[in-house]
């Protein structure tokens, strides 16, 4: 009955490492979509503005997977050394940058996994385990010394 409620994508908040240390530098979680087919999870997580070389996939601990992205800081500076006569009154959008991690399923396989980005969306997808067949209802007989 637990599993019910607790099981599947309810299971990651209470078993996340909610503030692990090295996310005190990611400034915002990227928005997030997880899907779940018959053969494999799908996530669809927002990066605008980044590309392949600026996002950093992989799986830790065994089963988490971990997701961060950041904007290289060569451009944000030559973007502010070619406005240097420029008066900035609010910079709220900064260098994007972010982390996100997920609890994965006993049933991934994550030696197969495999990620791409395209249009500001990294689309990651870890493959399943094939469900085990169903076992065939057999006829037992039964017996009597009557």
């Amino acid at each position: 009955m637990a599993d019910l409620f607790f099981g599947g994508p309810f299971r990651r908040l209470l078993y996340e490492r909610h503030f692990p240390p090295d996310w005190a530098s990611a400034s915002a979680t990227a928005a997030m979509d997880w899907v779940e087919t018959p053969t494999s999870h799908v996530l669809r997580i927002n990066v605008p503005g980044l590309g392949k070389d600026d996002v950093k996939v992989q799986v830790e601990d065994g089963n988490v997977l971990t997701v961060r992205g950041a904007a290289p800081p060569a451009a944000a500076e030559k973007e502010r050394e070619r406005e240097k006569e420029v008066v900035w009154h609010v910079a709220e959008r900064g260098r994007p940058e972010f982390a996100r991690e997920v609890a994965l399923p006993a049933e991934a396989r994550v030696e197969q996994i495999r990620a791409s980005v395209d249009n500001g969306v990294l689309t990651v997808v870890v493959p399943k385990e094939p469900a085990p067949a169903r076992p065939r209802p057999r006829p037992i007989a039964v017996s009597s010394k009557l």
